[in-house]
């Protein structure tokens, strides 16, 4: 299904009845990636799933865009659909949108997986590439050096960058920059809903130690850890996944949203 938002043409896909539920993907995934998660919640719910502006089959955003940007996004994809006291998940880019999100709106439960939200740190060799980077942009600003710039410094990303930075056209790539140098501890004591949090032991993305910070940070949060599990550990681990999601939602199973 489609829906213009913004100007955007945003893939989702929707099944099932009773309370809503929001399912928010991560960085470089689409809403495939919750396929079995969705059929499972579409038995007591009713669960939408989109792609995101930039990936699956959406289209790209008009400009880079933050955090505060796809959250934007999140509220009016909510109120053109009509969802009414959303619960929410996301994974890792969708975890972090769901934060900024929640911070501010009301929501029933939240649910966030492998989540990005706090800011990585930086090794040494992270600002080598930056540095890197900066000079040889500034070398090849010379008058001479100009013609070759733009080739020159594709190919510097190209090397330097990640894969997730690399494969992305040069609008996501700015926006990559934009949501990923994002802190949002700040945001995270002032959500509301109950938070379950899930994480995958060995997450090198987002390491578990960010999801013991959230769960210190939000006020009503628990923390489940997956056992030899990463950064996809519902992907990882389904099965376990799936208990411990459908007994946080116990209670809302069967409820009807109010239309």
């Amino acid at each position: 299904m489609k829906i213009t938002i913004e100007g955007v043409p945003v893939q989702y896909t929707v099944s099932g009845s009773g309370r809503d539920v929001l399912l928010l993907h991560g960085w470089r995934a689409s809403l495939q990636s919750f396929g079995f998660i969705q059929e499972s919640l579409s038995k007591d719910f009713k669960v939408y799933a989109l792609d995101f502006p930039g990936f699956g089959e959406s289209g790209e955003p008009p400009v880079p865009w933050g955090v505060d940007e796809y959250a934007r996004f999140v509220g009016k994809f909510i109120e053109a659909l009509g969802i009414e006291d959303p619960i929410i998940l996301g994974h890792s880019h969708g975890g972090r949108t769901a934060i900024r999100y929640a911070a501010d709106h009301p929501v029933r439960k939240l649910v966030l997986v492998d989540s990005a939200g706090v800011k990585p740190k930086r090794s040494w060799k992270y600002y080598v590439r930056v540095y890197t980077y900066k000079a040889a942009k500034h070398l090849l600003s010379l008058p001479l050096l100009r013609t070759y710039k733009e080739r020159i410094l594709n190919k510097f990303k190209s090397k330097l960058g990640s894969s997730d930075y690399s494969s992305v056209s040069p609008l996501m790539q700015q926006t990559m920059v934009r949501v990923v140098n994002a802190d949002l501890t700040p945001y995270m004591p002032k959500i509301q809903a109950p938070t379950l949090l899930i994480w995958g032991e060995l997450d090198t993305a987002t390491p578990l130690s960010d999801g013991r910070l959230m769960e210190k940070l939000i006020p009503n949060a628990g923390l489940a850890v997956l056992k030899n599990a990463t950064h996809w550990s519902f992907v990882d681990k389904p099965r376990e996944f799936l208990i411990i999601l459908h007994h946080f939602l116990e209670s809302d199973k069967g409820g009807i949203n109010p239309r």
